[in-house]
């Protein structure tokens, strides 16, 4: 039985294209579409959701491209792992724990949905692995002797519990950045795009969408979302580039040769297109996707939990102002280096912001910082993702993570799990 679970966790949840396929198929027929019909729209579901990763990874590319740049702009270095469990290790210790809990949470979450208030199926299967093997290693790490059964049970619940509520509680705010009802926020941005939209409305009045900045006739070009982004992005390349030339360190030179024979300048130029491109391809994958997720998605809401919506990952909101992501990821990165020298300098803890989390959790904020306070409160959500996160990321290391948390969850945690850890810890503590 275990077997089958762990075969189930780690080709249907852990393959988060396929659970799409199945909801979406399961949605269609529940609804008796045709054959053809309930074929054409399982794949387009599936290609809508392998498009959007595609484009994910085309962006985050570009990102492992443009971290190290800045990293040795403030020569930041990690810390030593070495008294910390790998990922991997840790995944052979308590993963048939992990898996189960992943199981058994959506089963809770479908179970709160069906007969609570709160209906909405929680559909981002990469992020359910990665909080519940996260919150796992903070349970471990409060209570290194706990019992296998008991840590699943736990997990479980908190997950269940999680992934029911936390797209319920964005809803509304999510409500007024898509201007409809029909999916919800399920990512582990949500806590930073609720703070966002709410300190947002700071500058409700007067409010300026970031679609709708005005510029000078001959700067008509920065009209262009694309453009924006790419001339945004090109900047930062540069200016990085020109600080670690500068610098001449072994690292920059390092740094320096990835781009082979090409000048780093243009092989910087073409990184910043790649990542524009990215989120084209993000958007064009989110049309598709939401196009056949929403209709088929009705036919399990109508006979298996009504009235539930499809609680799904943070791109979803990116077509709603692609302004919005940019400014939000300016301003996380502003943030971040404000951040970085606070802490370093008040605490002597080194804070390595990872790009990849600040991208997405900005990026989304600044679309739900925009929807309340237009660019102003894009470009502040992106501070707020930043200071969640540094802190988060702080306070996490030096008091919550001794030896038995993986290592990715000191750089790499996500805005919601950096809010909800003391509160796993001290639950923990008290139940466990």
């Amino acid at each position: 039985m275990i077997d089958v679970i762990s075969w189930v966790t780690t080709n249907i949840f852990g393959e988060a294209s396929i659970l799409i396929g199945i909801i979406v198929m399961m949605g269609l027929v529940l609804q008796k579409k045709s054959f053809s019909d309930t074929v054409v729209g399982t794949l387009k579901g599936i290609l809508g959701f392998l498009i959007i990763g595609a484009g994910a990874g085309i962006i985050i590319g570009a990102l492992l491209t443009f971290e190290p740049i800045w990293t040795e702009v403030f020569g930041l270095e990690k810390a030593s792992l070495n008294d910390i469990i790998g990922q991997e290790s840790f995944i052979s210790l308590y993963g048939s724990s992990v898996t189960m809990a992943m199981a058994i949470g959506f089963v809770i979450n479908l179970i709160l949905a069906r007969f609570t208030s709160f209906k909405y199926v929680y559909l981002t299967g990469h992020m359910m692995f990665w909080t519940t093997m996260v919150f796992a290693g903070v349970a471990v790490n409060t209570v290194p002797d706990v019992a296998g059964w008991k840590l699943t049970l736990f997990i479980a619940v908190i997950m269940g519990i999680y992934w029911t509520l936390q797209p319920a509680i964005t809803q509304p705010f999510m409500r007024k950045v898509t201007g409809n009802d029909n999916v919800g926020l399920g990512h582990t941005s949500a806590s930073v795009a609720i703070l966002s939209a709410i300190f947002g409305k700071i500058f409700a009045k007067n409010k300026v969408d970031a679609s709708e900045v005005k510029v000078p006739e001959k700067l008509g070009f920065l009209r262009d979302s694309n453009v924006v982004t790419a001339l945004t992005m090109l900047l930062l390349f540069y200016i990085g580039t020109f600080i670690i030339q500068i610098k001449g360190t072994p690292k920059a030179a390092e740094i320096l040769s990835k781009s082979g024979d090409l000048s780093f300048y243009i092989y910087s130029l073409k990184q910043s297109l790649l990542f524009t491109g990215g989120i084209a391809v993000v958007l064009l994958g989110v049309r598709m996707f939401i196009g056949e997720m929403v209709p088929a998605f009705k036919g399990i809401s109508d006979k298996i939990v009504p009235n539930a919506k499809p609680a799904l990952d943070c791109p979803i909101v990116f077509p709603c102002s692609q302004n919005g992501v940019v400014l939000g990821f300016v301003g996380s990165f502003v943030g971040a280096i404000f951040w970085l020298t606070i802490i370093g300098n008040t605490t002597g803890y080194v804070f390595v912001p990872s790009m990849i989390v600040l991208f997405f959790h900005a990026g989304t904020a600044g679309v739900f910082g925009n929807s309340t306070g237009g660019y102003k409160g894009a470009l502040l959500a992106g501070f707020l993702t930043a200071t969640v996160v540094s802190w988060g990321q702080f306070l996490c290391v030096r008091y919550l993570i001794n030896t038995t948390i993986p290592d990715t969850a000191l750089w790499a945690g996500d805005s919601d799990m950096f809010i909800l850890a003391p509160l796993v810890h001290l639950l923990s503590k008290t139940f466990l």
